[in-house]
């Protein structure tokens, strides 16, 4: 039986001093000639003062892309991650630091009682933003709602395992799985199980609320407050909220698609925080007198998918051929400058069952070359390669691989596709190689490994190369199943060493969360998983005419 207080896997020191995520003021504005006594406690005690949080003000943001919803079950884009996270809470969290689970979300307390149950005690005392009180019919209620099928919830891979959901009593939820499956914990800290209200959900199926617009259903330390479409979404603190009261009065995103428009606005103080930062505005960020650069490791892997369904990229040596073409270090200095790791394998080091000791295949072109003359293509391939069209990072990945390729004997063809027609055709397998991302979010390999590989999930579900190999897929349910973590890692070890010689996916990099932050501004907290935690920012001073 384990019981859980708080738990988790451990990252090294080095990882947590990375990711201390705050923006800090400049403190050199002492005056000069202050005499002893009197007038220099008064100094000393301003000093303190300024170190104290501040409540109230506006936090504005510069949003690089507008939120599809704000409902948890509804799309798995980040852009709605960042607005729901304000607003709904989950049941246990990640720590932003390290990635340890904890209980500081909406459980006191959980345990998993054998292997396929989990019971988790509630605090008491939580008021969603309607009034009610939070019980262990809210929980039942949201996961009776993301796991019905014809709800569709783009969130369903992330729980479809869950068997049943029962209410205990007021405050104890039981969970039990279909199968043992050891990263239950780890999913339900995903912003995707943000728990709902039951009179809300019941409001909705009643066509009485629209969860996409306004919502009062959700726990956490702001409010929806308005959404101008194309334009703006604001939030409120939350009152009455049962933890600490954020020190904001409130957070605007602005809508802000354009990148060196949101430079600008961190630049001329008409917005607190610029979001994505592309590399090569990096350094007009870090010359601002009046902000800094937050640069926070990710858990998002870009990569370039292989269509293995089709000729000749069905064939494993001609997808080694391709990977070996890649200069990684080469990509991740030219496109990224610097700001990314390169992608030897489909997930990074602060990923439970991270193998150091990959085994890449490397660049080699001209090893490239001889596995592509052995596999009968001595006199070239053509092929095509679609990347989406609001994607300046992925569109220059596109154009270095086939800058890349071209040297060893393929001929390679860009596609610019309007997003919602390229998730749609890759999803069909209508492409032969595509530039996409993913990210391991709930921190644990088993939410890539199933998604990206396991034949259950050809095509849009997630596996867009349609990839199927059978031993994969017995290893990929072996380590969800397996409750030691020294055997899981074992397993996804073996996964990882056979990935990487399929190579269904060239992984090019993994790329880092890029922020302008204003100096006004304290306790920004970029989580790794993409998301914002703004329930102890705060704002240090307002300039004339700004913000």
């Amino acid at each position: 039986m384990k019981r859980y207080k708080r738990s988790g896997y451990l990252f090294s020191a080095a990882l947590a001093t990375t990711l201390l995520l705050a923006a800090c003021t400049d403190d050199s504005d002492v005056e000069d000639g202050a005499d002893e006594g009197d007038n220099g406690e008064e100094a000393e005690d301003d000093e303190e003062a300024e170190g104290e949080p501040q409540e109230g003000g506006d936090l504005s943001i510069a949003l690089a892309g507008e939120p599809d919803t704000v409902d948890p079950h509804g799309t798995n884009d980040n852009q709605s991650a960042k607005a729901r996270s304000l607003i709904y809470e989950t049941l246990v969290n990640h720590d932003p630091e390290t990635l340890d689970l904890e209980t500081t979300g909406l459980a006191e307390s959980y345990e998993q009682v054998d292997e396929t149950t989990w019971e988790f005690e509630l605090h008491e005392g939580v008021n969603f933003h309607n009034g009610e009180e939070l019980t262990a019919d809210d929980v039942v209620a949201t996961f009776d709602r993301v796991l019905d099928e014809d709800f569709a919830s783009e969130a369903l891979v992330l729980f479809e395992m869950i068997e049943d959901v029962e209410a205990l009593d007021d405050y104890t939820v039981q969970f039990t799985t279909e199968f043992p499956f050891a990263p239950l914990d780890s999913h339900l800290a995903h912003n995707a199980a943000g728990i709902i209200s039951e009179t809300a959900i019941e409001e909705d199926e009643a066509d009485e609320q629209n969860l996409d617009i306004e919502t009062d259903g959700g726990t956490g330390p702001f409010e929806f407050e308005e959404w101008e479409q194309g334009n703006s979404m604001s939030f409120t603190k939350n009152e009455d909220y049962w933890g600490e009261e954020a020190y904001l009065d409130s957070v605007t995103y602005d809508m802000v698609d354009e990148d060196l428009t949101r430079v600008s606005m961190l630049e001329n103080e008409e917005t607190h925080v610029a979001d994505l930062i592309q590399p090569n505005l990096v350094d007009q960020v870090e010359s601002l007198d009046n902000a800094n650069l937050l640069n926070v490791p990710s858990l998002s892997m870009t990569y370039v998918g292989l269509n293995t369904d089709s000729e000749p990229l069905d064939d494993p040596q001609v997808r080694q051929a391709i990977t070996l073409a890649i200069d990684n270090d080469e990509l991740v200095e030219g496109i990224y400058s610097g700001y990314a790791d390169p992608a030897y394998g489909p997930i990074n080091e602060i990923v439970f069952g991270y193998d150091e000791d990959i085994d890449e295949l490397g660049y080699d072109p001209e090893e490239a070359q001889e596995l592509l003359e052995d596999a009968g293509h001595e006199d070239g391939i053509e092929l095509t390669l679609a990347a989406n069209d609001d994607n300046p990072l992925r569109e220059q990945t596109a154009e270095y691989v086939q800058d890349q390729l071209s040297e060893v004997g393929i001929d390679l063809s860009i596609e610019n596709v309007e997003w919602g027609a390229f998730l749609e055709q890759s999803g069909e397998g209508e492409f032969d190689m595509f530039v996409l991302g993913w990210g391991t979010v709930t921190g644990d390999a088993d939410y890539t490994m199933y998604s990206l590989f396991h034949s259950d999930n050809l095509g849009a579900a997630g596996n867009r190369s349609f990839y199927e190999n059978d031993e994969v897929d017995e290893l990929i349910m072996d380590a969800r199943q397996e409750e030691d973590e020294e055997t899981r890692e074992e397993l996804y070890t073996e996964i990882q060493d056979i990935l990487v010689k399929d190579a269904p996916i060239i992984y090019t990099a993994f790329d880092d969360h890029r922020v302008g932050v204003a100096d006004s501004v304290e306790n920004f907290v970029h989580h790794t998983n993409g998301t914002f935690e703004l329930d102890e920012t705060y704002i240090t001073e307002e300039t004339e005419g700004g913000y």
